[in-house]
């Protein structure tokens, strides 16, 4: 029979994703874990492999359609065999057993749409997707309730380790509540209730690796959260009643603050008209909880992708507009906008870090941990060894005002994924500016064999890349270079889409020696994951490497046209340069970083 791909859950909350670009055509052969498309959600972009070897049979979900978590996206099989029913996600049916009444529906959710509403013979159920959890069968679904499943986080993630519960037996959730905190080999995380009601049945307990689909729970929708109240003013819902530290900010979101709400009664906060962020249901949850209004839920600053808020956002202004009412200043009352409301003041606490898993060698009891290097560990040691030894390293910094750039990804990039098919970052654009630089700065392109110095015509541009941790190997993850050649020759758009070709090669390992050989210059972008500065190594035989820091808003001086000075919040970054003392020296390495930096200051949106 054939296998329905279903658009996978990607993260907490996440609810829908979009297709960014079909790998493959209806009529290609796929192989199992093999890359068929591309999506994204508002957490990542990411592709999805085929959960099973066949033919593509049908593409049920088109590129740039927006499709819910769990709806069937394509049907896989055998060639000429009937297509998959392509409505595996049914409306929301009561369940078997009786349940309390309810003023509103029982929201849809994967793993209880897929189940059959009455005991008739039913056609077997898909083959579980590597990239969402399976469905529990009926048995699963009776006496203790709805199975909860351990959710892939990620491609070529089999397991995951539960390290926290948040509930325990007989609590009360809610959707979309967190009820557990896993770790996997990408990610620690928590995990969100699919659905409200009671959690009646713990499985694997804490410190236990349970493979991906695999039961971890069981959540009665029976007994779900009570009734909608026949007040005409909903009351605020109380906190969760558990102690874990986990769940204290949630605590303190729920728990209800006297104020006067600018109208009678507080509906869920939508985003209004004008408002086009997507938000969470956590955000929406807090945010009904807390009495924020869609109006003013559009105010609140977001630091997720597209300035969206998630929960940090969320908590850090409920905190803030508690301390705004109490006033943070003895003596003074606090400030009051046109409206009578009190003014908030933002809250600069810093989020919480995030629970790590502990250490598998401390766990081992043993004083010490001997692990053999892998092949390519070897490789990046040997390299690295040489060029320490052969290249004397120096260092140059330069720090860029990289607003224009900023402003220019984010006007254009969608209308460079609707020209060009591929997704517009800011590395395409910063190697766009180093490779105008390098036309210029023939010896930075260079290389040195013996006693003879080589200049190099062609620029074979290439890019640090995290490959994917190797599953089992107790080793992080290893990092390569792939080469994007001629770069020189290459538009914007010719760049991205070389660097996005290179890169899915390097995390599915199906890179080929001619791709990582041959580089002239070398970007490493560390800003990436948030450091603002490094000082790579040469990767031999080039004679210089630039890394890129984090971009950091900051109050900076600015001078006008008249050279009057001001202050402006700009985005900053530090450029550094890495290049060898035996050919480069300070002034020629300096001019080249600054030259960079001009272009990359210079930056117009023309061209995207």
């Amino acid at each position: 029979m054939a296998t329905n791909v279903v658009m996978p859950k990607m993260g907490e909350s996440i609810s829908e994703g979009t297709i960014l670009r079909w790998l493959k055509k209806e009529g290609d052969a796929v192989e199992k874990d093999e890359p068929i498309l591309e999506i994204s959600t508002d957490k990542v972009d990411t592709e999805v492999p085929s959960p099973v070897a066949g033919t593509l049979l049908k593409i049920l979900a088109q590129e740039k359609q927006t499709v819910n978590v769990g709806e069937p996206i394509a049907s896989i099989g055998a060639s000429g065999e009937a297509v998959a029913s392509p409505t595996p996600i049914t409306p929301a049916s009561p369940p078997a057993a009786p349940a309390p009444a309810k003023s509103e529906s029982q929201p849809v959710i994967a793993s209880e749409a897929k189940q059959s509403p009455a005991p008739k013979a039913e056609a077997p159920a898909p083959t579980p997707q590597p990239a969402t959890p399976p469905a529990p069968s009926n048995s699963q679904s009776t006496g203790q309730g709805q199975a909860v499943v351990m959710p892939k986080m990620g491609e070529s993630i089999a397991e995951g380790t539960v390290l926290k519960w948040l509930k325990k037996e007989g609590d009360k959730v809610e959707k979309d509540e967190p009820i557990l905190e896993i770790s996997t080999d990408k990610v620690d995380t928590e995990v969100p209730a699919p659905f409200a009601g009671t959690l009646t049945k713990i499985v694997a307990q804490e410190k236990e690796t349970v493979a991906v689909g695999a039961t971890i729970a069981f959540i009665s929708s029976g007994a779900a959260a009570p009734a909608a109240s026949t007040q005409s003013i909903p009351s605020t819902p109380a906190a969760p009643e558990q102690g874990t530290q986990k769940t204290e900010a949630i605590k303190a979101v729920a728990a209800p603050t006297p104020r006067a709400p600018s109208s009678g009664a507080v509906s869920a906060p939508a985003p209004t008209a004008k408002d086009d962020r997507f938000y969470s249901p956590l955000v929406k949850s807090i945010a009904k909880a807390e009495g924020v209004t869609p109006q003013e839920l559009a105010t609140i600053p977001g630091s997720g992708m597209d300035s969206r808020v998630n929960k940090a956002d969320m908590l850090a202004y409920v905190e803030a507009r508690r301390s705004g009412q109490a006033g943070s200043s003895p003596g003074r009352a606090p400030r009051v906008a046109q409206s009578g409301q009190p003014v908030q003041t933002p809250s600069f606490a810093p989020p919480t870090p995030q629970a790590i898993a502990p250490s598998i060698f401390a766990a081992s009891g043993q004083a010490t941990t001997v692990i053999p290097m892998d092949n390519i560990r070897l490789k990046i040691a040997e390299h690295m060894v040489r060029s320490v030894h052969t290249s004397p390293h120096v260092t140059s910094v330069s720090e860029v005002d990289v607003t224009n750039i900023v402003n220019a990804q984010k006007r254009g990039k969608d209308a460079f994924l609707a020209r060009y098919g591929v997704k517009l970052t800011m590395t395409p654009i910063f190697i766009d500016c180093m490779v105008r630089a390098l036309r210029e700065f023939p010896f930075i392109n260079a290389s040195i064999e013996g006693t003879n110095i080589i200049v190099r015509n062609d620029i074979n541009f290439g890019f640090a890349v995290a490959m994917p941790k190797v599953e089992g190997s107790p080793l992080p993850p290893a990092l390569i270079v792939p080469v994007i050649k001629h770069a020189d020759r290459l538009s914007l758009a010719g760049i991205a889409g070389a660097m996005n070709e290179l890169a899915n090669k390097a995390r599915t390992r199906k890179l080929t020696p001619d791709d990582i050989s041959g580089g002239t210059f070398t970007l490493t972008n560390p800003g990436m994951f948030g450091n603002i500065l490094s000082t790579p190594i040469i990767s031999q035989p080039n004679l210089a490497i630039m890394t890129t820091g984090a971009i950091v808003k900051r109050a900076v001086v600015k001078t006008d046209a008249e050279g009057n000075d001001y202050i402006a919040i700009r985005s900053m970054m530090f450029l550094g340069l890495s290049h060898d003392h035996r050919l480069i020296d300070g002034l020629y390495a300096v001019q080249f970083t600054e030259r960079v930096k001009q272009y990359m200051e210079s930056y117009r949106v023309d061209g995207i």
